[in-house]
């Protein structure tokens, strides 16, 4: 690695032994979506909605990989099933969290993932096991922008985390009120930076810059049809491409991309539900929807603050959940 590599940071060396084949690299998923959001005040971080999908659904669909997918909150509907838990007592903070949802992973790697990370994708889920894998590290997290580390976007030896865990419960009576930094200062990590994956929405102006950037024309299909798709329930790679210039030369050149791909969809969805019109409508009725609070949040730019309650600067340097 190069000299300026964050302190801590190793050269990847040769990789342990361990089995070959899909098997290992099975990993579970712990999302941990609890807290008190209270930069956003005291809203409910994981169900605000960018690009039409709920920020906690946009974390699960990175992770359809995972065996378990473990979500450390109250329970709610998600796009996907997941199991859920909670730490004892409800908010004691991001490691205790971390301990309750460790409980219910059985993989000797687990991805640890907070609720608010818009443009977290599965192949960052798979580049950071990639980086686990090749190195003899204890964990591979990303680091943002300013070269920071990001231990709620990481991937994680399972037999570490817990004897980290245990260690620090012993040591301070427990896991409560303790930051992140006390885990990870006792893990042989590698790093992988990605800027954009690791961006978490901590702020009203987070969720306006990440709400303004999947609208951005190098974006927006994607994200449209992504979100189609977890609202429709189909799991399907779409060949946009193929569909769009067959849509343009059916319709002479249509202006509206987005309308034949969701029309596609829905016929899809219909066709999955053994078709007939009930089941167009029904799907019709869910894409619509999606596509009002899409069309709504495009508008609610000029109107946010006024909305928004008043929260008053955080006196503290940090708050993220790595904080303390």
């Amino acid at each position: 690695m190069t000299s300026n590599e964050p302190p801590g940071a190793r050269d990847a060396g040769p990789a342990p032994d361990r089995p070959s084949g899909r098997a290992a690299n099975a990993y579970d998923a712990v999302v941990l979506a609890g807290g008190g959001a209270r930069r956003l005040g005291g809203a409910d971080k994981p169900g605000v909605r960018v690009g039409g999908r709920a920020l906690l659904d946009r974390v699960l669909a990175a992770c359809t990989g995972a065996r378990t997918t473990v979500v450390v909150a109250e329970p709610r509907p998600t796009v996907r099933p997941v199991r859920w838990a909670r730490e004892d007592p409800p908010g004691a903070g991001p490691l205790a969290a971390l301990g309750a949802g460790l409980g219910h992973t059985t993989t000797d790697l687990v991805v640890v993932l907070s609720a608010d990370l818009p443009f977290l994708a599965a192949d960052t889920v798979r580049r950071l096991l990639a980086a686990l894998d090749r190195s003899r590290a204890e964990g591979a997290l990303l680091t943002d922008a300013d070269g920071r580390d990001q231990p709620l976007v990481a991937a994680y030896r399972s037999a570490a985390l817990r004897r980290e865990l245990a260690a620090l419960g012993a040591e301070h009576g427990g896991l409560t009120g303790l930051p992140l930094r006390r885990l990870t200062a006792g893990l042989d990590l590698t790093r992988v930076p990605d800027p954009v994956a690791s961006f978490d929405c901590d702020t009203w102006d987070d969720i306006a810059t990440a709400r303004a950037r999947i609208r951005e024309h190098g974006h927006v299909l994607d994200e449209w049809i992504s979100a189609v798709k977890d609202e429709l329930g189909i799991d399907l790679d779409v060949d946009t491409g193929l569909l769009l210039d067959l849509a343009r030369d059916a319709a002479h050149g249509v202006a509206r991309p987005a309308a034949p791909l969701t029309t596609f969809l829905v016929g899809y969805a219909a066709a999955r539900a053994q078709g007939g019109p009930e089941a167009v409508a029904e799907a019709a009725g869910k894409a619509a929807a999606l596509a009002v609070r899409w069309a709504d949040e495009a508008g609610e730019g000029d109107e946010a603050g006024a909305g928004r309650p008043d929260v008053a600067p955080d006196a503290t340097p940090d708050t993220r959940p790595d904080a303390g």
